[in-house]
């Protein structure tokens, strides 16, 4: 997962209106699916109520990146309840596990 600073995740939601969000959730969606994630495509987050569900879907594939440090219920309640702030806290929890992986590597 590519390391980037939770704060600016935060300030760029908030900035440009949810637009740097949803490009967020793309960005991140294609790297868990690196990882192994089974993420549907991210064009379902503009169908309402189908959103909801790929929500559901995305952050299962949050627990299964962070190998269960970050519940996917626990992910899902961030995402949809506080929402920048949420990713914010989300995009941490992907830093520590690059970091992880880095740290885990052969030199």
């Amino acid at each position: 997962m590519e390391n980037r600073s939770p704060v600016l995740v935060l300030l760029l939601g908030v900035i440009t209106f949810g637009i740097y969000g949803i490009y967020w959730c793309v960005v991140t969606r294609t790297e868990m699916c690196n990882k192994g994630a089974d993420i549907p495509s991210a064009w379902l987050i503009i169908i309402p109520l189908v959103n909801i569900w790929w929500l559901w879907k995305y952050s299962e594939g949050v627990e299964k990146v962070t190998s269960g440090k970050t519940s996917g219920t626990v992910a899902f309640i961030l995402l949809f309840i506080l929402g920048f702030i949420g990713m914010a806290i989300i995009q941490d929890s992907f830093n520590r596990v690059g970091k992880d992986g880095e740290n885990s590597q052969p030199a």
